[in-house]
């Protein structure tokens, strides 16, 4: 949800009849691993292709339990596309590695993740950033 909706409009504005489903899932800081909130889905989403917005693909933790939460729901592998405008080289790699029929359509792969797991150079916290908070 949150960050993910920066991307809503773009997609709409191509795609005029899309349903849009939503599953919120936020890092814990302490621990860098994701957690579920919410998810409501289209009930006939196991018959779609899926497209899964984040700006952002750092860890690939969140977006990892997000696709867990598409594939429980039905929808295979190969129909999942994960778009993003900003990726790590090793968010990529836990994709490629987990979901090898996933796919995944970036902007730019920055450089990587520091030590806080945050991507470098990277831009902060998207959702802040849209939101300004």
């Amino acid at each position: 949800m949150r960050a993910g909706e920066s991307m809503e409009q773009g997609l709409r504005d191509c795609c005029r009849s899309v349903r849009i489903g939503k599953i919120l899932i936020q890092r814990d800081e302490e621990t860098s691993l994701p957690k579920l909130f919410y998810d409501k889905l289209p009930e006939d989403i196991s018959d779609r292709y899926v497209f899964l917005l984040d700006p952002m693909l750092a860890t690939g933790g969140s977006a990892s339990m997000a696709v867990d939460v598409l594939i429980s729901r039905g929808v295979p592998e190969d129909r999942i596309y994960f778009l993003n405008l900003i990726a790590s080289p090793e968010g990529i790699e836990l994709f490629s590695h987990k979901f090898p029929k996933l796919n995944i359509i970036t902007g730019v792969i920055d450089q990587g993740l520091d030590e806080n797991k945050f991507i470098t150079p990277g831009l902060g916290d998207f959702g802040d950033r849209y939101y300004c908070i």
